[in-house]
């Protein structure tokens, strides 16, 4: 799978079309999701929405644990923690596959705001399983 594919599956998520998600980078076990962050992806104190941290590490980890094992591959569990109140202009997730066998891959993304200064605000590990046979619903 390479870049202009990973970017259709992406792209034919609508919840990542509705956040404005876009795929930076991938292939070779490495992914980076970028988000721009907008006054609607923020919580009641300015800060970026951990639900927004969230959904961009996850998605992150999968295409990271997809460019290794092929597209058909979910999410099985992941792990957040949250560093520091994400602001800036931009959230980077860069993922990358730390171990990957025939079912499944572990993965770790760190997380990022950009501005004038790159702040890591988010790190997470996830679970990636091998899902064969994924149809839609």
């Amino acid at each position: 799978m390479d870049l202009a594919v990973a970017r259709a599956g992406l792209d034919s998520q609508p919840f990542s079309k509705l956040l404005g998600a876009r795929l930076a980078e991938f292939g070779d076990g490495v992914a980076v999701l970028e988000l721009d962050i907008r006054d609607e992806l923020r919580q009641q104190n300015g800060f970026v929405h951990g639900g927004v941290l969230s959904y961009a590490a996850d998605n992150a980890l999968t295409f990271a644990a997809g460019s290794v094992l092929g597209p058909e591959v979910l999410t099985s569990g992941f792990t957040i923690d949250y560093l520091r109140p994400a602001t800036g202009r931009l959230l980077r997730a860069e993922a990358s596959v730390v171990r990957a066998g025939r079912s499944g891959a572990t993965c770790r993304c760190d997380l990022y705001t950009v501005d004038d200064q790159r702040r890591l605000c988010a790190i997470a590990q996830g679970s990636i399983a091998v899902a064969r046979g994924l149809s839609s619903p």
